[in-house]
């Protein structure tokens, strides 16, 4: 039997179970709540199935639903790779650019990125969302996603940009007060302003071959390196911080670096995208932009 379902009914059933309601829907796809209503059920009655349990208070969708759902995202995602095949041809980035980054990382470094982008790409709009909480980079509509550190595995393509180098820095009024430290151990001696999101600080050096963990009681303990980077800038002890974002404080001589011979095991910079054969030009120019800021860039992330 010659199929009647339209790529309307599909791209329409995807928003209601994406967004969880026939408004929030509407919403997404700048269409009116009844619309949608109508072409959810218009969709039923031709399968001759109850695709989505309504109330008052919510959606939900049925087992046949469910498996509808994926088979038409299917459909659509290959209409999109289709499309997008089209315009990588072309060449020209174009049209939305949607990123996500953490929330420290983000605003120091991608944002340059985007400015960068902006500047040379007129055909380009970017949405950026810079948080630490864990994106759904598929059903979110997100094109790239900038991950530091390990990756857990995934179904998403990627392609590593570079990795941030860290080094001790302290103001110089600390290190001329309580003098410079000659060697890790020497650190115990200090007051210390440590990172650490979860569990106990640990600080993983490496010079050449050697390497050795650091873990010593802290003057503090704090979850944000903007924040520590300011404490030490304060005089209140020593931090370890990523070259990049101590590269300010340091032109302005409110930093100064110690121990300089030890670094941080270096932490791994990637971009995340829906997997493909190829990427977008959109990405791809982003992509390639970072890539190239890694190398080249005054602060060089290192």
């Amino acid at each position: 039997m010659k199929s009647t379902i339209d790529l309307e009914s599909l791209e329409i059933f995807r928003a209601v179970v994406d967004a969880g309601s026939f408004t929030a829907a509407g919403g997404v796809l700048n269409k009116d709540k009844a619309h949608v209503s109508r072409v959810v059920s218009r969709l039923e009655k031709r399968l001759g199935v109850q695709l989505l349990k309504r109330s008052t208070r919510r959606l939900n969708i049925t087992e046949i639903g469910r498996d509808f759902y994926e088979r038409a995202c299917g459909i659509l995602a290959a209409l999109e790779e289709t499309e997008a095949s089209i315009a990588h041809a072309q060449g020209e980035p174009r049209g939305v650019l949607r990123v996500t980054a953490g929330a420290e990382f983000g605003p120091m470094r991608v944002n340059y990125w985007i400015a960068e982008y902006l500047k040379r790409y007129p055909e380009v709009r970017v949405e950026a969302d810079f948080s630490d909480r864990i994106v759904d980079v598929i059903h979110e509509g997100i094109d790239v996603a900038i991950r530091v550190g390990p990756l857990v595995d995934s179904e998403l393509s990627v392609r590593p940009l570079g990795e941030i180098r860290y080094g001790l820095y302290a103001s110089p009024a600390y290190a001329h007060t309580r003098g410079e430290p000659k060697s890790l151990k020497a650190l115990a001696q200090h007051s210390l302003i440590m990172f650490a999101p979860r569990g106990k600080p640990v600080w993983p050096m490496v010079r050449g071959k050697e390497r050795e963990d650091v873990t010593l009681e802290a003057l503090c303990v704090i979850n944000n390196n903007l924040a520590a980077r300011e404490l030490a800038a304060d005089g209140l002890g020593i931090a370890l911080l990523p070259h990049f974002q101590a590269a300010p404080q340091l032109a302005q001589k409110r930093l100064t670096r110690v121990l300089e011979d030890w670094e941080r095991v270096p932490v791994s910079v990637s971009a995340l995208f829906t997997s493909s054969r190829y990427m977008t030009p959109k990405v791809r120019a982003f992509v390639d932009l970072a890539i190239v800021d890694f190398k080249n860039s005054d602060s060089n992330l290192q």
